[in-house]
């Protein structure tokens, strides 16, 4: 009996370390052949490029470039056979957004990972709905009574910032500008938008629950593209999902208050008329233009009407301007640049206290005097190639496609663009894309725009980003402001990188402190 369990015992031992040795030839011979196609990374069986997407996570658009350097596009399986195809070639992106934008809307497999954050608002929709939102926001966005609403409430933002600026000037002390900047862009954001103030950038820096909650849906939304198991989890109502619908929450109760709040000051006859001719935010504007339709528009479409703007307003604008601010302090001669042009528009007046100079400065920064900063239009633009506000962004084919470095994506696969490489590319910007060279947006002085499929910050073709001329407002007067009055010194040792999320917001926000300019500066130089 012992003699026959030795047997059985050994065939057994035997029988596992061959099946060891087959998978292990197997998966060998596997990553052998995915060595011998345009590099990508591993394939593992129904885990796709997870693993290798997870160890990555914290740097992901650092991976996307370590693979870009080799390659124009690649592919990425991610779990259950389900990939994605993504390029940094210009010819390509044109396809995605134009010429083939038709066989690339945004798919069930984008619109279902953001569905709790922007529902079936503009980012999150195709066909006739995104074409009846994109309709009305082209009408609004073109209209010049919200520019100047909005104008006026991007000075009166930037002025509180630069107030809690000079404070922290005046003591010397460390401060988090990213935070300063996503206050300000939140509260700018929701007055335009919903017509309340937030107090954000009150003289407390109070907490602001419905701003973390936003990023952190922001974050956990995003991270659903690495997690196999994240509708097993919403169902289930546990980790992140559970924060998330948490998050929602917080969301959800104070913008339906708002739009509860305005619906009943618009049923009264009295207060109706007079809110078409006082209140010009969108939420106003929208519920005005739904009761002229042949259908109103519901609470719930207005609130993802809403929360796609704020993330259009408040994160992408904000995110833009700290990596600004930064790129300032680690080259102090462009923002010297900078203020010169900024001081162009005025002669310093000493007489004044240091708050009127600010806000007499804020009053000439206007649509026209901004238009005409060039320089400071190509800081911006070339913070904006080497850190887009949306670093990756992808749609989702509805047929078979063959792109034009001859890349095949199927139908259902997703096609993304990355334009966080692409402002890295050497060859689409040249031997110096790495470097920061504002100048390169220049001939004679005269700003000189490029290529959408090239830059990409904005999108391009029939998605093209309808707030481009109300973000660059809004930066330039923040950043005219700010320079014009103060110099902007990184906090040594503190530690930049990007949190991966949807937009790319500093991990760590951006510590620094800052020094007065010399009011004369300007006019002694010359």
């Amino acid at each position: 009996m012992d003699h026959i369990r030795l047997i059985w015992s050994t065939l057994a031992i035997a029988s596992f370390v061959a099946l060891v040795v087959v998978l292990g030839c197997w998966l060998w011979c596997k990553y052998y052949k995915q060595q011998q196609v345009p590099p990508g990374p591993m394939n593992w069986p129904l885990l796709g490029a997870v693993p290798e997407l997870l160890s990555n996570w914290d740097r992901l658009h650092d991976w996307f470039l370590d693979y870009f350097r080799h390659t124009r596009s690649f592919r990425v399986p991610f779990q259950l056979n389900f990939t994605g195809v993504f390029t940094v070639d210009p010819a390509c992106v044109e396809q995605l957004l134009k010429s083939k934008c038709y066989n690339y809307p945004k798919g069930p497999a984008n619109t279902t990972t953001f569905q709790e954050l922007f529902g079936h608002g503009i980012f999150n929709v195709d066909g006739d709905e995104w074409k009846q939102q994109r309709r009305v926001a082209s009408f609004e966005f073109a209209s010049s009574v919200l520019r100047n609403f909005s104008t006026d409430v991007f000075r009166e933002c930037a002025l509180k910032l630069i107030f809690h600026v000079a404070h922290n000037a005046q003591s010397s002390s460390t401060f988090d500008l990213q935070d300063l900047c996503m206050r300000m862009t939140l509260e700018t954001t929701c007055r335009i938008g919903f017509g309340v103030e937030l107090g954000c950038l009150s003289a407390s820096l109070p907490d602001i629950p419905f701003a973390r909650c936003f990023d952190d849906a922001n974050y956990i939304s995003f991270y659903r593209f690495t997690d196999p198991f994240w509708k097993l989890k919403q169902f289930m109502c546990v980790g992140k999902e559970r924060e998330l619908k948490n998050c929602m929450q917080v969301l959800d109760n104070f913008t339906y208050k708002v739009i509860q709040t305005r619906r009943t000051e618009m049923a009264s006859a009295e207060l109706f008329r007079r809110t078409k001719m006082v209140r010009q935010d969108l939420l106003s504007r929208f519920t005005h233009l739904s009761t002229m339709g042949e259908e109103k528009l519901t609470d719930k479409t207005l609130r993802d009407i809403i929360l796609n703007f704020i993330i259009a307003g408040r994160d992408t604008s904000a995110v833009t301007l700290t990596w600004f601010f930064y790129m300032m302090s680690r080259h102090p001669e462009v923002a010297d640049k900078v203020f010169e042009e900024v001081c162009s528009i005025e002669q310093p007046n000493s007489d004044l206290v240091e708050e009127a100079q600010f806000e007499a400065f804020a009053k000439l920064l206007t649509f026209e005097t901004l238009g005409k900063m060039a320089y400071l239009q190509a800081a911006l633009s070339e913070t904006l190639r080497l850190f887009p506000a949306v670093p990756l962004n992808s749609k989702q084919a509805i047929a078979d496609d063959v792109l034009p470095d001859g890349t095949v994506v199927k139908k259902g696969w997703l096609l993304g663009y990355v334009p966080y490489s692409m402002g890295r590319m050497k060859f689409i910007w040249g031997a110096d894309a790495l470097e920061f060279k504002p100048d390169r947006w220049l001939k004679n002085g005269i700003y000189q725009p490029e290529s959408p499929f090239k830059f990409t910050a904005f999108q391009a073709g029939p998605r093209m980003c309808l707030g481009k001329d109300s973000a660059f407002l809004q930066m330039k007067l923040t950043a005219a402001l700010v320079l014009r009055f103060f110099h902007i010194h990184l906090v040594p040792g503190h530690h930049v990188t990007y949190r991966t999320m949807l937009v790319l917001a500093m991990l760590h926000g951006l510590k620094v402190t800052v020094k007065k300019r010399d009011l004369h500066q300007h006019k002694t130089s010359h």
